[in-house]
């Protein structure tokens, strides 16, 4: 049986709790491998709507295992108010596990996360101001905190202490604010330590093992691949590793241990934050597209930026990720246009280029190529096969096929999670 990636094929916001939730039934086991509560999904079940955002989709399917792994930045408040939403609502939240090599998001992270944007003013990054970047960069220079350390309060302090060392300087003389007291960061979080620790496991040796096993495992990544750290429009970007082979040192899970990797597409292109956007639509169709999408950051609540399809981007991620197939989302949302345009190519100083630039300053400046697909006016919420498509929108689906690069093997046709088109299982 597989182990299957799931991620984001474009600037996230893709639709990626949809299609988890969707497979959540058919596996054993849905983890997060990276991110933290920066990242949002919206699931619809019946007539009920879901907003996750640091918990795994699979957490409302009742017999999936939802797991945080390793490469996850904690927030603990955030998590453990989020699990006890979904318990008033009837949820059973008690199969989760979370490693405890996670990192932890603590009051001082939130608070140099946001003081530093503040003073970036006009070169600011666009982050959500939760604490993931100093997270991610106190993980990388080896101060950091892990939610295994809750359970140790003389380690705890000591590393509390050590990281404010040198953050209460930089907050004091550079941003003029007061220091924070180590004695009170470590209180409240062994405050959490109580609530934490049944859920806390060695989820690398869990998650190999139930591969080894045959059971379905599905690693599920927050944001999308133009957010990648290493392989995103760098420097707007988050401070992890959405593409796929983040799932291997996010999960512990080796590569030949994954067996097909799934990009969320979605019919058009958002992107929330800022940098460069090549297909942003600033006219009455970008708001036709945001006001009929809904699209509003799940977490932050901002506006997302929308433009037209860009199948230079989905070729790209096809390429960096090893795609094997999509699910392509949102196509309800493009109904009645008489045309719909998609980007082919870009043009870049006079000429065409069809592969994304390596050069942050090129795709800067990158202007669309458009070709145009006739659009339809028919409702397509209630098709339950591609045949029920309109013949436009079947056309517009192949082609989009066709210039991205792998074969898109379901379509969402509406947000409910039944209004699904299934072309080609993920699981055979």
């Amino acid at each position: 049986m597989p182990a299957l990636v799931l991620l984001g094929a474009q600037w996230g916001d893709e639709g990626k709790g949809k299609a988890t939730d969707l497979l959540g039934g058919s596996v054993d086991y849905v983890v997060r491998y990276q991110g933290g509560n920066n990242a949002g999904h919206t699931v619809v079940v019946g007539d009920q709507k879901y907003a996750l955002h640091l918990l795994p989709s699979g957490i409302l399917s009742p017999g999936c295992t939802p797991v945080i792994g390793n490469g996850v930045v904690v927030d603990p408040a955030v998590l453990l108010s989020e699990l006890s939403g979904l318990e008033h609502r009837g949820v059973d939240t008690s199969k989760l596990l979370i490693s405890g090599n996670a990192h932890l998001i603590t009051p001082y992270h939130t608070t140099l996360d946001k003081v530093t944007e503040r003073f970036l003013g006009k070169r600011k990054i666009g982050t959500t101001g939760r604490g993931i970047g100093p997270t991610y960069a106190d993980k990388i220079n080896r101060v950091g905190i892990r939610v295994q350390d809750l359970f140790d309060e003389s380690i705890l302090a000591q590393k509390v202490e050590a990281a404010l060392d040198f953050k209460n300087q930089v907050l004091a003389k550079l941003y003029n604010r007061r220091a924070i007291a180590p004695a009170q960061v470590v209180e409240e979080l062994l405050g959490y330590a109580d609530q934490i620790r049944g859920y806390v496991a060695d989820t690398t040796l869990i998650l190999n093992n139930a591969i080894d096993a045959g059971q379905v495992v599905l690693f599920e990544g927050g944001q999308g691949t133009l957010l990648d750290v290493d392989h995103g429009t760098y420097p707007f970007v988050t401070s992890s590793n959405p593409t796929a082979g983040g799932a291997c040192t996010g999960a512990g899970v080796g590569p030949t241990k994954i067996s097909r990797v799934i990009g969320i597409l979605k019919a058009y292109t958002t992107r929330v934050g800022a940098g460069p956007f090549p297909t942003e639509l600033l006219d009455e169709d970008g708001e036709k597209l945001r006001a009929i999408g809904g699209e509003r950051g799940v977490t932050t609540g901002r506006d997302r930026r929308c433009g037209w399809f860009d199948a230079v981007i989905a070729r790209y991620a096809t390429r960096v990720n090893g795609l094997t197939d999509f699910f392509l989302t949102k196509l309800d949302v493009l109904t009645g246009w008489e045309q719909i345009p998609v980007c082919v190519a870009y043009e870049i100083e006079g000429k065409r280029v069809e592969e994304l630039p390596y050069s942050q300053s090129d795709f800067h400046h990158a202007k669309p190529v458009y070709e145009m697909l006739p659009g339809w006016s028919e409702d397509i919420t209630k098709a339950k096969t591609f045949s029920d498509l309109p013949k436009n929108a079947q056309g517009y689906v192949k082609a989009l096929e066709e210039m991205s690069g792998a074969p898109i093997s379901a379509v969402g046709v509406g947000p409910g999670r039944d209004e699904t088109i299934e072309i080609n299982s993920f699981l055979s």
